[in-house]
């Protein structure tokens, strides 16, 4: 049965680009934490340059792999989830914000564990899940989830970029959760205005 099992070649550049920015999350996340601002705005341009430069080597020559569909929004969360957790801890990013992201990447992380053991070719064992030169389900991001994905990474980087270039305002990107997003037109009295403003109310 092993002989007839389909196996596919990930050590491709692409893959390997991609693994890359898997390892340079934590250390963007470590740099954020201990105010290293320009090492992980640097860390950070390269993992966006290396997420468009591995598509574009894998279509070019014919490179693509069903791990590295899998891979690649793999690396894309994982860089979603350092940013998010360590821009909260610094008080960067609103902790009701970070809980909603992690949620949502914590969920489509549980899916991609299971579809992946339900489409594992039999047998399936712990050693065959981790074997990622086995193909099983290919991942297909929806244009819904790209444009999720974009606009959360932009936020990311924004904050990220913020500490270091301090022309960036993030008042109006962040408006909604910044205490004074919302102006009181009509400010409350003072008593000794409502007191003259009586006292003409009586003389009219």
């Amino acid at each position: 049965m092993s002989k007839n099992t389909l196996r596919e070649n990930i050590y491709t550049i692409p893959n390997i680009l991609t693994a890359t920015r898997l390892v340079a999350a934590p250390f963007i996340g470590y740099c954020i934490l201990h105010d290293y601002h320009t090492l992980a705005l640097g860390l950070f341009a390269y993992a966006g340059i290396t997420d468009a430069l591995d598509g574009w080597i894998a279509r070019r020559w014919n490179l693509q792999t069903v791990v590295g569909t899998i891979v690649d929004p793999m690396a894309d969360k994982m860089l979603m989830t350092v940013l998010t957790v360590a821009l909260a801890m610094k008080g960067a990013l609103p902790v009701w914000l970070a809980v909603i992201i992690l949620g949502r990447d914590i969920g489509l992380a549980l899916s991609a564990i299971y579809y992946r053991w339900i489409s594992l070719p039999p047998p399936k064992t712990f050693a065959r899940y981790w074997d990622f030169s086995l193909p099983s389900a290919e991942v297909r991001p929806t244009l819904i989830s790209k444009v999720n994905t974009a606009l959360q990474l932009g936020l990311m980087g924004m904050t990220t970029v913020a500490p270091v270039v301090t022309e960036v305002d993030l008042s109006t990107a962040l408006g909604v959760m910044h205490k004074d997003a919302v102006k009181i037109l009509t400010q409350p009295q003072k008593e000794g205005e409502k007191v003259e403003e009586k006292k003409d109310k009586e003389m009219r």
